[in-house]
C-alpha cells in the first residue's frame, strides 16, 4: 500500500509557496517586492471596506468623502486647494464640491479678496456625517485589518502617508 502525501492526493490541495497571491493562490515571488503591487492588493481590501460601510450605506464614493473630510478639517479651503492636494482637475473638483453641496454637506463663500474664488464650509449635517463615516471606517478597517497589531497598522498608515508625501518632489533616477 501506497503512502499518500498532500503534494499526490488527488482530492487534497497543493502545497503553495508562502509567495502567492493572497486569493488567486498564484506564485509572486518577484511581485511580491513591488510596493505598488501589494499596495494594490492592500486597496481591493480596503475598497471592500469602505463600499460595505460607507459607500453603500451612506450613498459616498471615496473621493467624495475625501473631499468632505478635507472641507471639515480645514475650514475655508478652496477649491483650487482641495485640486492642488488630491491631483485632480479643477472642473472635476467642482463637479465633486457641486454634488456635496447639492446634498446639503458644504456651502460655498465668496473671497472677499479675489471675488472669483471660494471658500468652502462643512453644514453641520456634512461634519455630522464626516466624523460617523471616519468613526466607521476606523472601526471596519481595524477588523479588516485583524492580522496587525495595532502598533504595525499605525505604523503601516505612517509609511504609506510618508510616501505620499514625496509625491511631486524630483524623482531621484
Amino acid at each position: 500500500m501506497a503512502l499518500t502525501t498532500a503534494a499526490t492526493a488527488p482530492d487534497s490541495r497543493r502545497r503553495v509557496p508562502a509567495a502567492t497571491t493572497p486569493a488567486g493562490r498564484l506564485a509572486e515571488n518577484l511581485l511580491q517586492r513591488l510596493l505598488g503591487y501589494q499596495m494594490a492588493q492592500a486597496t481591493i481590501v480596503t475598497q471592500a471596506v469602505f463600499e460595505r460601510c460607507v459607500g453603500g450605506p451612506l450613498g459616498m464614493r471615496p473621493v467624495e468623502y475625501t473631499v468632505l473630510m478635507l472641507v471639515t478639517e480645514n475650514r475655508g479651503v478652496s477649491p483650487a486647494q482641495l485640486s492642488r492636494a488630491l491631483a485632480v482637475t479643477r472642473p472635476n473638483m467642482t463637479l465633486w464640491v457641486d454634488k456635496l453641496e447639492a446634498r446639503g454637506l458644504v456651502t460655498r463663500e465668496k473671497n472677499a479678496v479675489d471675488r472669483r474664488g471660494q471658500h468652502l464650509h462643512a453644514t453641520r449635517k456634512g461634519a455630522a456625517l464626516a466624523a460617523k463615516a471616519t468613526q466607521t471606517l476606523l472601526d471596519a478597517e481595524r477588523s479588516a485589518c485583524a492580522t496587525l497589531s495595532e502598533a504595525e497598522r499605525l505604523m503601516l498608515a505612517e509609511l504609506l502617508h510618508k510616501l505620499a508625501s514625496t509625491r511631486g518632489a524630483a524623482p531621484a533616477v
